[in-house]
């Protein structure tokens, strides 16, 4: 069976504060209530060094601005595939990326017993 396609994304985020020499998340809590988002210090060390699954827009605007970029420079389409486990179920397959490498979902262990 061939492996399922589905749509990934790598988030830089980090890369473009580097970018703009900001190297503590803590930087980015001012900027943002700047502009009308108001996110603690740990939701906004969250958004730096985790990729999101969910990003309002306004977040994603604000972020933007600060960093003088476009949604396409914090935001890269990934292929990724959907890798099935030995038993067919899908509920926990990791996701490995279009080069193979695979992402920080752990791997489920296999017994092999002697017959």
């Amino acid at each position: 069976m061939a492996p399922a396609r589905k749509l990934g994304y790598a988030w830089h985020l980090r890369l473009r504060m580097a970018e703009h020499n900001m190297f503590a998340t803590t930087d980015l809590v001012p900027l943002l209530a700047e502009r009308g988002v108001v996110l603690s210090a740990a939701q906004v060390y969250r958004l730096v060094t985790q990729t999101p699954e969910r990003l309002s827009l306004l977040t994603l605007m604000a972020l933007c601005d600060i960093l003088a970029c476009s949604p396409n420079d914090l935001i890269e389409p990934v292929a990724a595939t959907r890798r099935t486990g030995a038993t067919g179920t899908s509920g926990s397959a990791a996701i490995a990326s279009a080069d193979g490498r695979r992402g920080q979902v752990p791997r489920r262990a296999e017994i092999h017993r002697d017959r």
